[in-house]
Formats: C-alpha cells, sequence, structure tokens
C-alpha cells in the first residue's frame, strides 16, 4: 500500500493539454467577457426539461480539461448574480413559470442562450403533452447553441460570438 502511495505522489499528473484551437477559444472568451462585462462572465444554468445529455456537455467546460473557471468564467447558483442564462432542454409546463422567475431574477443587462436542439424547438420531445415548446416561446433568447447534444468546442465559440 506504501509503494502505491509513493508512486502516486512522485508521479506527474496524467492530464492532456487543451488543444491549441480550442485554448486560444477560451482565451477568447475570457477577453471578451472582460471587455464587455468589466469582469468575469458569470451563468445561471436552467435545466427546463432535458433528458440531460447537453447538461453533460456543459458540466465538461468545468472539468480540469477545459477547467473555463481559470478564464473568469463560472456558474453561479442565484440567478441573481447571474450575467447570462443558460437553458437546457424543452420547457414543460411544470417548469415554465419557475424559468419566467428566474429570467426576471436575472439583473439587467442579462443574456439568455438556448443550449441544444431541445431548447430551440423541443426536439425529438415536441408535441408531448408535457412540453410547452422551446426555449423562446417562454422568454426572449439570445443566442441558440445547436446540436444533440453540442460539444464543449461549440458552446464556448458560440459565447465568444454572443459577447463579439
Amino acid at each position: 500500500m506504501l509503494r502505491f502511495l509513493l508512486e502516486g505522489l512522485l508521479r506527474h499528473p496524467l492530464c492532456e493539454p487543451l488543444p491549441p484551437s480550442e485554448a486560444a477559444l477560451a482565451n477568447e472568451l475570457a477577453g471578451a467577457a472582460r471587455r464587455r462585462l468589466g469582469r468575469s462572465l458569470a451563468i445561471r444554468a436552467v435545466d427546463a426539461g432535458s433528458c440531460n445529455g447537453c447538461e453533460l456537455e456543459l458540466h465538461a467546460l468545468n472539468n480540469p480539461y477545459y477547467d473555463i473557471e481559470r478564464f473568469g468564467i463560472r456558474f453561479v447558483a442565484s440567478p441573481r448574480h447571474a450575467d447570462l442564462l443558460l437553458v437546457t432542454g424543452p420547457v414543460t409546463h411544470n417548469m415554465r413559470e419557475a424559468l419566467e422567475r428566474t429570467y426576471s431574477a436575472v439583473p439587467d443587462p442579462k443574456w439568455v442562450v438556448a443550449l441544444g436542439d431541445c431548447a430551440l424547438d423541443g426536439g425529438c420531445f415536441a408535441g408531448s403533452y408535457a412540453v410547452v415548446g422551446g426555449v423562446a416561446s417562454v422568454i426572449p433568447v439570445d443566442l441558440h447553441i445547436p446540436g444533440c447534444p453540442p460539444p464543449p468546442a461549440a458552446i464556448l465559440s458560440a459565447l465568444v460570438r454572443l459577447l463579439a
């Protein structure tokens, strides 16, 4: 046991560096956030009824590979601290009021991003008795990021476009 502990402490970490294109994209996003907002970008994520595929890709931005927090981009728990509301999934009847309240709690100026195909028009859940529709049918949307689910690099490049 002691041998394994010492090997773990003395061995270099097994991490892959971020590809230069994605690292440049993340740096560009951090710079755009600082220019546009004068500080870091705070994101409040809301799951309006998705299958969690988009959330997995969104949470990948926080893993050690992407680590977007080092660029000043962070996820916040309260909509009152957010600059950007990022919504995934189709809006269900049960989440409609919660989404409207969250939108009204985000201070102005604010952006709304619909993440994934389901957030655009309901995706594969469209026409269900439980689904109101896409995010734009409930609150105004500034940017839609297509994909089912969109990869983390696509999310980063879309956020750069939004802030530009």
